[in-house]
């Protein structure tokens, strides 16, 4: 097995844990595969502007890290964003079929 930290566009932290996919624009088919949840300290998924359909899997609520979500540009995405991704700070799924989690509540004065 070869190490994911030495892949195009993989970035790791210094514990060798994958904290980072940046695969926007690489031709990628088919559906976000669900061991993506399995990536406990991933910061950033970018996925965008490739050929990903199907649903959105419901593991990716593991990826309570993540910070950055960019699925945008697949009309034939749908599924929901898990509402656990509280960490969001940049959150793309414009021209898919994906529902948004609410925003959080605002803080009563």
């Amino acid at each position: 097995m070869t190490d994911p930290c030495t892949w195009y566009h993989i970035t790791c932290n210094n514990a060798n844990r994958v904290i980072r996919i940046e695969l926007y624009e690489n031709n990628i088919q088919g559906s976000i595969p669900s061991e993506l949840g399995d990536l406990k300290n991933l910061l950033s998924l970018d996925l965008n502007n490739n050929n990903i359909s199907g649903i959105i899997s419901p593991s990716l609520r593991n990826l309570k890290q993540l910070v950055i979500l960019r699925l945008n540009d697949y009309p034939l995405l749908s599924g929901k964003v898990p509402a656990d991704l509280s960490n969001l700070k940049l959150l793309n799924v414009s021209n898919t079929q994906v529902i948004r989690p609410p925003p959080p509540p605002s803080p009563t004065s």
